[in-house]
């Protein structure tokens, strides 16, 4: 039986995870973040956030004195650390290996990112503080668009859900490099210096055949530790760690043996712990007047309104002209569906609403409110849309 993680059978092995777990992470996300908005709203709400944001009785990094940032800049990491290793395995060995395969992933996920950010802008561009949340509804939440492609079964076709998976990933590529070049501060110099050369060090391991994991893992969080003072936001580390990590080598890879460990992790502890400490948003007083604010409006329309018709027309366009074919045996409706669910952006755009608004605690709740509406909305609207909609026809183009 091949190993389930060799290079024959990446993308069969990914669908199947796919299929068995999903649901359960995607269910497991609405459930933190129901019990995140209630406690907010709740008797318990400042105990709720006293848990997050008041500061620790001791911690051993000054930088991180709350649980929030323990969760946002060091977890966190590792989150993005299992991002950048799933990254790299679709570029080697999955995916995006393929010019021709990832034309159409790549496409669409540039203009899933590009319209909404420009329906955001439009919407709150005149204000020149909320405008830095122009990223905000560009992102794609992957546990959560796939949980709910899950929940509708073997309708949908499985070269579309691969579709799904390989947009989110390329997706997360645009969301990294969104905070590497627009939310990073002023640079320390001397603690990238340092930074560079661990990363240095671990591509050294990797050419020198290093197949255990721990001298990996130490330089990674000694580079972590140096991008966290370096003035770049402390997540970037994890991305470009495990970048470094080799997939060549007795099979399964450091990189598979990695993945495979921490994925989990991070789908059932780390993301849903993300997700009970950022989405908890206090509704009193709020009212319609304040969900139609400008900019949990411009942040819902840019995920309901954009993302789908980012993605869309870019699939429309590109099959038409011959560009890149659309996903095999999946209706127009059903494509239609799978870019409606791309606009649920839960955990990359709470992410990225604290980085747009560090100064600016009220517009983050707001920010949380056009988040979680937008995305609820796509996700209904998604699932019922893939729910309902017809097969294709045997000779529709």
């Amino acid at each position: 039986m091949a190993a389930p993680h060799s290079p024959h059978s990446l993308v069969p092995h990914r669908l199947r995870v796919l299929a068995g777990h999903e649901a359960f992470a995607g269910s497991l996300l609405i459930l933190v973040a129901a019990l995140a908005i209630a406690l907010a709203n709740s008797p318990l709400a400042h105990g709720y956030h006293a848990l997050f944001h008041a500061p620790l009785p001791w911690t051993p990094i000054a930088k991180l004195g709350t649980l929030h940032l323990w969760i946002n800049d060091a977890l966190m990491a590792v989150f993005f650390f299992v991002v950048g290793l799933e990254v790299k395995r679709e570029i080697v060995a999955g995916q995006l290996a393929d010019a021709r395969q990832r034309r159409l992933p790549v496409l669409a996920a540039f203009a899933g990112m590009a319209i909404p950010a420009a329906v955001y802008a439009g919407l709150a561009g005149g204000d020149p503080v909320l405008i830095h949340g122009w990223a905000i509804p560009a992102a794609t939440d992957i546990a959560f668009a796939l949980g709910v492609l899950a929940l509708v079964g073997p309708r949908v076709p499985a070269p579309l859900r691969l579709f799904l998976l390989t947009v989110a990933i390329v997706d997360d590529i645009g969301a990294v490099l969104i905070i590497a070049v627009f939310f990073t501060g002023s640079l320390k110099l001397g603690w990238l210096v340092i930074a560079l050369c661990l990363l240095a060090v671990m591509l050294a391991l990797g050419r020198a055949r290093v197949s255990h994991a721990g001298p990996y893992a130490l330089a990674a969080l000694a580079m972590w530790y140096c991008v966290l003072h370096s003035g770049m936001h402390a997540t970037i580390a994890g991305v470009v760690a495990a970048l470094a990590i080799p997939m060549a080598g007795p099979k399964p890879a450091l990189l598979e043996r990695l993945e495979h460990a921490l994925s989990g992790w991070n789908t059932y502890l780390i993301v849903p712990l993300f997700g009970f400490a950022n989405a908890g948003v206090a509704l009193a007083g709020i009212g319609l007047v304040g969900l139609l604010s400008p900019l949990p409006l411009a942040i819902a329309c840019g995920l309901v309104i954009g993302k789908q018709m980012g993605i869309f027309v870019a699939i429309w366009v590109a099959d038409r002209i011959g560009f890149a074919r659309r996903p095999a045996g999946a209706s127009w409706a059903q494509i239609w569906g799978v870019a409606i669910l791309c606009g649920i952006g839960f955990t990359m755009s709470l992410f990225i609403a604290a980085l747009a608004f560090p100064d600016y605690p009220l517009l983050v709740e707001e920010a949380k409110l056009g988040i979680l509406g937008g995305s609820l909305v796509s996700a209904v609207l998604g699932y019922a849309v893939l729910r309902f909609a017809p097969a294709p026809q045997a000779n529709a183009r």
